[in-house]
């Protein structure tokens, strides 16, 4: 398995951590191209979505420089793709944040805020194990780190590619076709996370 010299793009939409992701690609052999070009990602062989923050402003920021349109046909047209952490959020159908609102919807389910009532930190935020569900080319058991206060619901079982415990059991890993959502950060999750980057580059579906 090598990534050397595989272009990655990675979306710009202000607000992803870019440079620990690009600098994880980098550490693999990869080629990452930071853009927020909507052209380019449609023309784009492998494409990644990082984020964090709110799922609300990440969809009007995607929206605002048509890259949601751009992220919908670079999934339908079969090539990969890997969002990670509100980048898996945004692959849903909908959010539970300050009211119902849309997402991408390329995977059926919602995204909703861990409850209270589990009496456990929220944010999730540390080291926890990813448990595949099912045998995926990118995705491998192992310990990842996580920070996140919402996270997937309402996930059909053939979208669910791992769950991980948190007070409850969540889809910590989905994906449909040549798309892919991880809730963790490959980029803080050393080896582990790196190798899945190096799968993710490899990834031919």
């Amino acid at each position: 398995m090598s990534a050397a010299g595989e272009e990655v793009v990675i979306v710009d939409y202000g607000m992803g951590n870019l440079r620990s992701v690009s600098r994880a690609f980098e550490r693999i052999g990869a080629r990452p191209r930071v853009t927020d070009s909507g052209s380019h990602l449609r023309a784009a062989r492998r494409v990644v979505l990082p984020g964090v923050g709110s799922v609300s402003q990440a969809m009007a920021a995607l929206r605002k420089g048509g890259l949601d349109d751009a992220i919908r046909a670079h999934v339908a047209a079969g090539r990969p793709f890997l969002g990670i952490c509100l980048g898996l959020q945004v692959l849903l159908e909908e959010a539970e944040e300050g009211g119902i609102g849309p997402c991408i919807g390329v995977i059926p389910g919602r995204v909703a805020r861990f409850p209270e009532s589990r009496e456990l930190p929220i944010p999730h935020m540390g080291w926890n194990q990813v448990k595949p569900v099912v045998d995926h080319p990118v995705i491998a058991e192992g310990y990842f780190y996580f920070v996140h206060g919402y996270r997937a619901t309402n996930v059909p079982d053939e979208f669910c590619l791992a769950r991980t415990d948190y007070g409850e059991s969540f889809a910590s890993a989905i994906g449909r076709g040549s798309c892919v959502g991880v809730q963790f950060h490959p980029e803080k999750s050393q080896r582990a996370g790196l190798e899945l980057l190096e799968r993710f580059c490899a990834w031919m579906p």
